[in-house]
């Protein structure tokens, strides 16, 4: 992929080729439709830069985009753009635009989910997403955000409505899945979204995101403009959002995060913000409130009921990443100990230390919390001959919590002048009659550090936390023949682009046998329509194929709108 040195190593494992070759003249038919519904439409209701954005970001009305040319197209924005299989975890896909990269699914909708599909598709990734980040300020919005968005910590019960979401969706836009398995599969949603009881962190930041990336409107309220993705790249939602059916509020901050959402229904309201400066002010209003700039035991709370890997960083400096277990509280109910489960890793500034990787501390890792007794200073502030250290010989570490610590010292690591890890052999660690560490489990690191000031979603060294994982396995590329109405689709549109000079005998043949073998098509036919309109032949044909449209018209509830917007532009 071009600029493919722009994704950091731990992103890369979540991109898979596109595999272009694998859209069928349909998938481009479909594509087409969408855009050109759109574009006639949005070139009016959309922010000022959609049009122009639109050709910037390496987009095309007529064909799908290959993402290699939409990577490098949008380069001089700041911005990249990255295939990804589908459906990512929210803190992957806000990692990805921290870094200025744009994820793209590569699937697109099929033709009888033309209006709109719960899963990600190339026409909302791309056609959505990418044109508004041409304009500088929303750039910059979408990529504070994505810095913000991936500290956010979920709980355990949201990452697991985020996989049935997942499955579900998935399963809808398949097409071919048993009506049984979706049965099963929306069941099993709702039983995950009806145990998601609290409102976290990370839903709150997404009830924002969604509001205003996905679904926003910018300007007044009387005479809005669209510029999010959801509504810049559905064919009915993009129209209906500007119509009195839907309410417009004036965009506010705690409004927004107050208000749930559906993916599977039109929206019933919008909010409608007067600048792109009044979302950043409001992503950076909405931060100080998270973990990451709370920490304490109120973060290491979030952290615990999150379930998943969070970075823990004390005011020395040291970050501690891993799963959080167990937090041991006083009579306060403030933290004085902590433990993590698995895996674990210490950084500093993001960067992890030597030595103190995953494999080193695969098992977990304890650390204290609190002021020591007897010191008049912070330790990480004192050296070891201020702590009283001397090698080979015993020393007790006591903290006003009741944590004790007595062992030989063997190492102590500094950063920028800093203690910020001292570690010991033959060590025990106790608080009363609890014992939390015993000599034989190995080398116990004392994390340095009184306070908690940073909790958040993620690893601090994000490259070498993650260089483990497996990559996301792209799709074998099996090459199928078309079938017989994709091969019509397919001739229509090489008529369309070359315009050969014997095309209307082949115009001629896919006419019969569509009249003949698909009834029920109505894209194709709307598509023929409208070449018969731009070279003047055949009126009788036209009428023959309009005629067909009106009862094609009876077949779908749906099929009525699809058609007479078709129509319109031929």
């Amino acid at each position: 992929m071009a600029e493919a040195k722009k994704i950091p190593r731990h992103l890369q494992k979540y991109v898979v080729d596109q595999q272009y070759e694998k859209y069928t003249p349909i998938d481009h038919a479909v594509w087409r439709y969408v855009m050109r519904q759109n574009h006639n439409y949005l070139k009016d209701a959309a922010h000022q830069a959609y049009v122009g954005g639109l050709k910037s970001s390496g987009i095309s009305v007529e064909k799908i985009p290959n993402v290699m040319d939409m990577n490098r197209a949008l380069e001089p924005f700041g911005w990249g753009a990255a295939n990804i299989d589908g459906f990512i975890p929210g803190v992957i896909f806000f990692d990805f635009q921290a870094h200025g990269i744009l994820p793209i699914a590569s699937d697109i909708r099929k033709l009888e989910n033309i209006q709109y599909t719960p899963a990600p598709d190339i026409i909302h990734e791309a056609a959505g997403h990418a044109p508004i980040l041409c304009e500088e300020k929303f750039s910059e919005y979408v990529k504070l955000f994505g810095q913000i968005g991936s500290k956010a910590l979920a709980t355990s019960e949201e990452h697991e409505l985020f996989e049935a979401v997942r499955t579900y969706s998935n399963l809808l836009e398949s097409g071919n899945a048993a009506s049984a398995e979706i049965e099963a599969a929306k069941a099993n949603f709702e039983e995950k979204q009806a145990a998601v009881t609290e409102l976290s962190e990370a839903e709150q930041i997404s009830r924002l995101y969604w509001w205003t990336v996905e679904y926003g409107l910018i300007g007044s309220v009387d005479q809005p403009q669209i510029y999010g993705a959801g509504l810049l790249s559905s064919v009915s939602e993009g129209r209906g959002s500007l119509t009195a059916s839907v309410k417009k509020i004036p965009f506010d901050l705690q409004t927004v995060i107050e208000t749930g959402f559906d993916i599977t229904k039109p929206q019933p309201q919008l909010f409608v913000c007067d600048s792109f400066d009044q979302l950043i002010d409001a992503v950076n209003e909405f931060s100080n409130t998270m973990a990451y700039k709370v920490g304490g035991t109120q973060g290491l709370d979030k952290a615990l009921r999150s379930n998943h890997t969070a970075t823990i960083e004390y005011n020395s400096g040291l970050q501690l990443t891993g799963t959080l277990r167990n937090i041991i509280k006083d009579e306060q109910g403030e933290a004085i100990y902590i433990q993590t489960e698995g895996p674990s890793a210490l950084a500093y500034q993001n960067t992890e230390l030597s030595g103190h990787g995953k494999t080193t501390h695969q098992d977990g890792f304890g650390a204290p919390i609190g002021k020591t007794k007897n010191l008049k200073k912070p330790m990480e502030d004192l050296t070891d001959k201020e702590l009283g250290i001397k090698q080979g010989k015993e020393f007790i570490v006591e903290y006003e919590s009741g944590v004790k610590i007595i062992g030989t010292p063997v190492e102590s690591l500094r950063q920028d002048g800093k203690l910020i890890l001292l570690s010991f052999k033959n060590c025990k660690v106790t608080l009363g009659d609890e014992t939390l560490f015993l000599p034989e489990w190995g080398t116990y690191d004392l994390a340095i550090g009184d306070i908690i000031t940073s909790v958040y979603a993620g690893a601090a060294d994000s490259e070498q936390f993650y260089s483990d994982l497996e990559e996301v396995e792209t799709k074998p590329f099996v090459k199928k023949e078309l079938t017989e109405l994709e091969h019509l689709y397919g001739i229509v549109r090489t008529i369309r682009e070359k315009a050969y000079l014997d095309f209307q005998a082949d115009l001629s043949e896919v006419i019969v046998r569509l009249t003949t073998k698909f009834p029920k098509d109505w894209l194709l036919r709307i598509e023929v329509i409208e070449l018969l309109a731009k070279h003047n032949l055949w009126p009788d044909k036209q009428k023959m194929l309009r005629k067909q449209l009106e009862e094609i018209k009876l077949l779908h509830e749906e099929y009525p709108v699809l058609i007479e917007r078709g129509l319109m532009l031929v």
